[in-house]
């Protein structure tokens, strides 16, 4: 598959997103704590953490849904709480829950989506036209969005993250309600768009994905980030080469297969 909005030429390859301090608290809970990350473009990073880590809060922070209690964020090389529209133009965002208007059909919302980033209408309009096709959705775009599935939702949110061409595309748990084929489809095109220079940075729970899609990884547990590389890289921490991402990550987030067993032993007694 070959996706490319953009025909120019791919963009400069250096770090592209970093985080300093970052660290976002809720009077006394602390849902990320002293965060530092450094992503260059071209690279499709996996954010990974068990539930509550802290993953999607992040996430929010580096799309500027949420400000920074302390610490900074970087994307492009703008600071995304000093100048938080220069830095959204260069970003694309899918959330874990894709909210769109019921109302509104597939092309109407992503022409909605277009002129929200001023892309210009004829433009516009040819891109529509070629995230409709690659997504399967052509035949259904003139359907009001209240009559898609939740994999279709999750299509048509990801086309309208796409539809500006952005720099740096952040993904909270992108493959949920997608099938098997279309979940494929989708690992094909952040691969296509890492491969021009851009920077795809997704949270997922299905490791199984991240270590086949990632070229490096981040693990945050509690807030804190516990670990961060390649597989290889991982690997090698833990002292242990030959290891699966999961038995990587429940062994660095502190969980545990003989926990479970003696809860369920608990219970028979």
């Amino acid at each position: 598959m070959n996706f490319r909005l953009n025909p120019g030429p791919p963009l400069d390859w250096g770090a592209v997103l970093s985080t300093r301090l970052l660290t976002k608290r809720y009077g006394s809970l602390t849902a990320v704590e002293d965060l530092d990350l450094e992503v260059s473009a071209g690279e499709l990073f996996g954010f990974l953490g068990p539930n509550g880590a802290g993953k999607t809060t992040t996430i929010k922070m580096l799309v500027g849904l949420l400000r920074p209690t302390s610490g900074s964020a970087r994307v492009a090389g703008i600071d995304i709480t000093a100048e938080p529209e220069r830095a959204k133009a260069k970003i694309g965002y899918v959330p874990d829950a894709a909210t769109l208007y019921d109302k509104l059909s597939a092309r109407e919302f992503l022409e909605f989506s277009g002129d929200l980033y001023h892309v210009e209408p004829r433009l516009r309009n040819r891109r529509i036209d070629a995230l409709l096709k690659l997504f399967d959705l052509s035949e259904r775009s003139n359907d009001f969005l209240s009559g898609y599935s939740r994999g279709m939702r999750q299509k048509v949110s990801l086309a309208a993250a796409l539809l500006h061409d952005p720099q740096v595309l952040f993904l909270d748990e992108p493959t949920v309600g997608l099938d098997p084929q279309s979940a494929r489809q989708m690992k094909d095109i952040l691969q296509d768009f890492c491969k021009e220079g851009k920077t795809v940075f997704f949270s997922t729970h299905i490791l199984e994905i991240a270590e086949r899609m990632c070229t490096r990884l981040a693990i945050i547990n509690r807030g804190r980030l516990v670990a961060m590389g390649s597989l290889q890289e991982l690997r090698h921490m833990v002292g242990q080469d030959g290891q699966s991402l999961e038995q990587i990550f429940l062994e660095l987030t502190g969980s545990r297969e003989e926990d479970v067993s003696a809860v369920l032993r608990g219970l028979e007694s």
